[in-house]
């Protein structure tokens, strides 16, 4: 099993930026995809963004231009760059991996955009 610990939520105004960081409890030496959740109230947990082994990149459109997804391999972490935040951004982010056969899950972190 590995544990994803998630950092780097909070509150921020309209037009701010946050970074998220997502750190594994150990080392990945193969898997498919680390990527970002979120789930706001009354919606549906959905994909942000993600990064593949290769280093190939996939965004929802709601953030393309605004988010920028990577990966230091030799620290175990991911992050999320979130720039022009909006109110509809706030949400809980979840920190996910993808091995092939499991998907582990962070446990949420908390993201508010508010003036």
């Amino acid at each position: 099993q590995v544990q994803l610990v998630e950092s780097g939520g909070g509150l921020v105004q309209p037009g701010g930026s946050l970074r998220l960081s997502c750190a594994a409890s150990r080392t990945i030496f193969s898997f498919k995809l680390m990527g970002w959740y979120r789930q706001a109230p009354g919606k549906q947990r959905e994909l942000v963004a993600q990064i593949s082994r290769g280093g190939s990149t996939n965004y929802a459109d709601s953030v393309k231009g605004r988010f920028t997804v990577s990966r230091d391999n030799a620290k175990n972490t991911v992050s999320l760059k979130m720039n022009s935040l909006k109110p509809e951004d706030t949400a809980v982010y979840y920190c996910n991996l993808d091995v092939g056969s499991l998907q582990f899950w962070g446990q949420g972190t908390q993201v508010t955009v508010s003036a």
